[in-house]
């Protein structure tokens, strides 16, 4: 039964107040990036009718691990400085059929459109990210910065560019010790991106898209957003301090980053560290 105006429901508010931060940090100009939420069936349950279908729609490709989940999806084509001032036509509830093979409109998208064209690589990473763990929820793409510039300049090894990044600030192997997966150039929008980054979601949580933006996987949109701007951070130390005319003089060393994983006791990903 619907009791609630599900403009009050909290994760619309978490959605509107994610996609205004991207947005006022420059990283969704236009109406680049896109954001997924899982989000559970008694959340949604109170501010909306889930046995109500408005519309379904077969994808190009299956998802059973998905079957029946609930998601948040930003719309394509919409721009992120809009979400929240009008959540129901820039964004889109959907569940995915029982077969994994169509999702099903519940809500949003009021003047029309579809869910983000990314929606592969969405679904994709939320179904590698589930087989990791349990209490995965959120994919999150974004225009960062630093990050697209930094894959210009710096060789795209990922053991090499995870290095890098966590050589910039002591926080990064802490928050990242499995480091970056990357994805060579690829078509934006494409099975075969979503199938890539997949697999490199198999290991890590971060997977950057050469001369394109970051993917971030987190159990909540606070997590996800948190890890691509720590990663973003780290990016702007690098090209800063990269970019003076003495060069790069001394960072954090691979002795003193071991040291560090021992104190908040963390794994570092293999074959990063010298």
């Amino acid at each position: 039964m619907v009791i609630y105006n599900i403009n009050e429901a909290p994760f619309i508010k978490e959605m509107s107040d994610i996609t205004t931060r991207l947005w006022d940090k420059g990283w969704a100009e236009r109406n680049g990036g896109n954001i997924s939420y899982i989000l559970k069936e008694e959340e949604v349950r109170p501010y909306l009718d889930t046995s109500r279908v408005l519309s379904e729609v077969e994808m190009d490709f299956a998802v059973p691990y998905l079957k029946n989940q609930i998601f948040l999806v930003s719309g394509s084509g919409k721009y992120f400085r809009n979400v929240k001032q009008n959540p129901a036509d820039n964004l889109v509830i959907l569940r995915i059929s029982e077969d994994g093979k169509k999702y099903q409109i519940l809500w949003g998208l009021v003047n029309g459109g579809r869910p983000t064209s990314e929606l592969a690589s969405h679904l994709k990473c939320h179904e590698t990210r589930l087989k990791q763990d349990p209490n995965h929820r959120v994919i999150l793409h974004t225009h960062a910065t630093s990050t697209i510039a930094m894959t210009f300049v710096h060789d795209l090894s990922e053991q090499k560019f995870s290095r890098t990044l966590w050589q910039q600030i002591t926080e990064c192997l802490i928050v990242f010790p499995d480091g970056v997966g990357i994805v060579p150039w690829m078509p934006a929008g494409t099975i075969d991106l979503g199938l890539a980054s997949a697999k490199k979601m198999e290991y890590c949580r971060i997977v950057i898209w050469a001369h394109h933006g970051i993917m971030g996987a987190g159990d909540s949109l606070d997590d996800a957003f948190g890890l691509v701007e720590t990663v973003d951070k780290a990016a702007d130390i690098y090209l800063r301090s990269a970019s003076v005319t003495t060069g790069i003089k001394q960072s954090i060393t691979d002795k003193e980053l071991l040291e560090l994983s021992k104190v908040f006791n963390v794994v570092p990903r293999k074959n990063v560290l010298i």
